[in-house]
């Protein structure tokens, strides 16, 4: 009896349904298609070896919210034309399987293999996985200092309409690089920026700080109002104990991302993230989920493809008495 093919145009086993798909015709499963991911799926592809990658959304999808790019080789200079080329290598690369609006739900490693069920039931397994599941935005909530009225929800910078914003000063909640983002794609705008950020950010802004838009507001502790008139009201307290109150057109959201990983067998660090150098030997954790710090789309393309490239040579026992992925391991932590 010929194989039944699943959903996605993958084997599966008759009598089995789509409850379980063993994949013993996959080398290598990848979780999370952005740019690490995707990187992995085309290094592996590059050694001859079979992957599935499991995406819950669209390929790259934060990468069409970036309308300029200044830090990527190629000639790409803004996110959509990135996504776009990087999709269409992933769609012409045959050895790579894509499982796009399925998300992995658990994850576990064993001497032999790694087994990843997705939110259909259905269980993949591989000799290894790649986990590039990124970050989320964080939500005023999810951080101490600041003190928002219950069920508030801001959009990110990123969402500001240009035009809407054209002469309005908006009250920016968090210091991180959406906020240089938001400038180089509207260099002429004449939006004022009010950034409300914490200690941790200030490394963060030395991107922005010189610029005559920007105005910084170093604060220990921020509580947000929305008065019914319109508008916003902050009360912020300075790190020298300083009150002020402070007004602006409208708020919106910057204060950084946290982890995303799927439950299982991953070890992840008392901050959420996922160091390389802890996981599993059949597991490799690859982009933004390695480390709050090294979060750009060339540190992601390049760890995703060391990722690939380890589970390679792990596989043929090449790894033992060389330095091969110590840099993925170590350089997590470091800022």
């Amino acid at each position: 009896m010929a194989d039944t093919p699943s959903p996605t145009g993958s084997p599966v086993a008759p009598g089995t349904g789509t409850d379980t798909d063993t994949d013993t015709d996959t080398d290598l499963i990848v979780i999370g298609g952005g740019p690490a991911g995707c990187a992995a799926a085309r290094t592996a592809a590059g050694v001859g070896m079979r992957s599935v990658l499991i995406e819950p959304d669209t390929l790259c999808r934060n990468l069409y919210r970036i309308p300029v790019l200044n830090n990527v080789l190629g000639g790409h200079t803004d996110g959509p034309g990135l996504a776009d080329a990087i999709t269409a290598e992933l769609r012409s690369t045959e050895s790579c399987r894509l499982e796009l609006g399925r998300r992995a739900t658990e994850l576990r490693a064993d001497d032999r293999r790694v087994t990843v069920t997705l939110d259909t039931d259905a269980r993949l397994t591989a000799p290894y996985a790649v986990v590039a599941t990124g970050v989320g935005p964080l939500r005023p909530h999810d951080v101490p200092w600041i003190t928002a009225p219950d069920g508030l929800d801001l959009p990110p910078l990123w969402r500001a309409d240009a035009d809407d914003a054209e002469g309005r000063t908006l009250l920016v909640l968090g210091g991180d690089r959406p906020i240089g983002t938001f400038l180089r794609a509207h260099p002429d705008t004449g939006t004022r920026l009010l950034v409300a950020h914490p200690e941790s950010d200030n490394y963060k802004m030395e991107e922005t700080r010189d610029d005559p838009r920007v105005t910084l507001l170093p604060v220990a502790r921020l509580t947000l109002h929305v008065p019914k008139g319109g508008g916003t009201t902050a009360a912020t307290v300075g790190r020298d104990g300083t009150r002020r109150t402070v007004t602006a057109d409208a708020a919106y959201l910057s204060i950084g991302s946290a982890p995303t990983a799927p439950p299982g067998d991953l070890v992840r660090g008392a901050d959420g993230y996922c160091p390389p150098g802890a996981q599993h030997p059949r597991v490799v954790v690859a982009g933004d989920l390695r480390s709050a710090r090294f979060q750009r789309i060339m540190t992601a393309m390049g760890s995703g493809s060391e990722a690939a490239l380890r589970a390679y040579y792990a596989e043929r026992d090449l790894l033992a008495g060389t330095d091969i992925g110590a840099g993925a391991d170590t350089g997590a932590t470091n800022a």
